[in-house]
């Protein structure tokens, strides 16, 4: 597909010119060696005119406000609505893609709506959300789009949300990082076989992303793993990975496992039983994770955010509605008087499970 120069072309950062005439994309560790008017894997980053430049800038997939439960986080700014987005395409090949429509386009046409930085920070504002969500694809591949989004929300205090795979290189890593408040990570297995066979992606630039997150950054993250029949979801392999987790990211981190489903190239596979949840949850918990959660099934107790101090329940869930509330202020234990590790308001929100499509066109800055 050639590459047209238009208003949602702009110049990309983290390149380099190579002896042979191709440009390096420096973003991921893919490292796409691009020919003029040539795209890399992840469809949005290409080369023109002897550099690297960003496609989609300004323009999404849509818009929707949706409860920060989906992202999933659970201990950042509970029941409150926020505004997603995403663009398309992606630098991962995951054959188990949830939302490959959109995360595999090649299509611009994908992109229906168009919106500057500033409209949706604005709109952000207007809709009453706290935060915005870069979502439905991975937003490093946008990232000079989505550092422009952060900058205009931090300007209205709105928060900024990634929802990432962590696949991006140590240089671009710090850029983007350091304008987003919170993450939820793609922990999406614990070997490299399962990385390079099933994502053609690589387990330890994620692992990276993590050790950054926790020890450089004052991003408040969590991580997600999708648990597949057959493919990530042994004991062993939980084990292992619960226990990394606590020995370098520590036992304040949350983990969410949740239910894997059929899609695009992965269609062979049953869903997964509920009762594998809960065995995730509780190796996790065995291993010292405090926060250890179910998802995509209906489990208020693996949905609820219990004290690791006294037991308490803290945040009773059922999917994304909260049912009790018992924290103070900065997120002490009404109970016992231990924090609870997130960022929380003084009262829950109350966006439930609505999920209300936006069209930015509507909103004027």
């Amino acid at each position: 597909m050639s590459i047209e120069q238009n208003s949602y072309t702009v110049p990309g950062r983290y390149w380099t010119m190579l002896d042979n005439g191709k440009v390096r994309c420096d973003l991921c560790p893919r490292y796409c060696k691009l020919q003029e008017n040539q795209r890399g894997l992840c469809f949005v980053r290409a080369r023109k005119n002897d550099q690297v430049v960003l496609t989609t800038y300004g323009r999404s997939s849509g818009f929707c406000v949706d409860p920060i439960e989906k992202k999933p986080l659970n201990h950042f700014l509970p029941g409150t609505p926020i505004l997603s987005f995403g663009t398309a395409g992606c630098n991962l090949t995951c054959k188990f893609c949830q939302n490959w429509d959109i995360s595999k386009s090649r299509q611009i046409d994908t992109l229906a709506d168009s919106a500057s930085p500033q409209l949706i920070a604005k709109a952000a504002q207007e809709l009453g959300c706290s935060s915005v969500a870069f979502t439905y694809n991975d937003p490093v591949i946008f990232l000079e789009y989505a550092v422009d989004v952060a900058k205009e929300c931090r300007k209205l205090g709105i928060k900024t949300v990634a929802v990432t795979a962590g696949e991006i290189c140590e240089e671009p890593r710090r850029e983007f990082f350091d304008h987003i408040d919170a993450a939820n990570v793609d922990l999406k297995a614990f070997t490299q076989k399962f990385y390079k066979e099933i994502c053609t992606g690589d387990l330890q630039t994620v692992l990276d992303t993590l050790v950054y997150l926790k020890h450089n950054t004052n991003v408040w993250f969590e991580t997600t793993t999708l648990l597949i029949p057959g493919e990530n979801d042994s004991s062993q392999e939980i084990d292992a990975m619960t226990s990394w987790v606590v020995d370098n990211l520590g036992p304040e981190i949350p983990m969410h496992f949740t239910a894997f489903h059929p899609d695009w190239k992965m269609l062979d596979k049953p869903r997964t039983p509920p009762e594998t949840l809960s065995m995730a949850r509780e190796i996790a918990i065995k291993n010292g994770v405090r926060y250890a959660y179910t998802g995509n099934v209906h489990d208020k107790k693996g949905g609820s955010t219990i004290c690791h101090h006294c037991g308490e329940s803290l945040i009773v869930r059922d999917w994304y509605v909260l049912h009790k509330w018992n924290l103070q202020q900065d997120g002490l234990c009404k109970n016992c008087k231990v924090k609870c590790a997130g960022v929380f308001e003084e009262k829950p929100g109350n966006w439930g499970t609505k999920r209300l499509p936006v069209r930015l066109k509507d909103f004027v800055v």
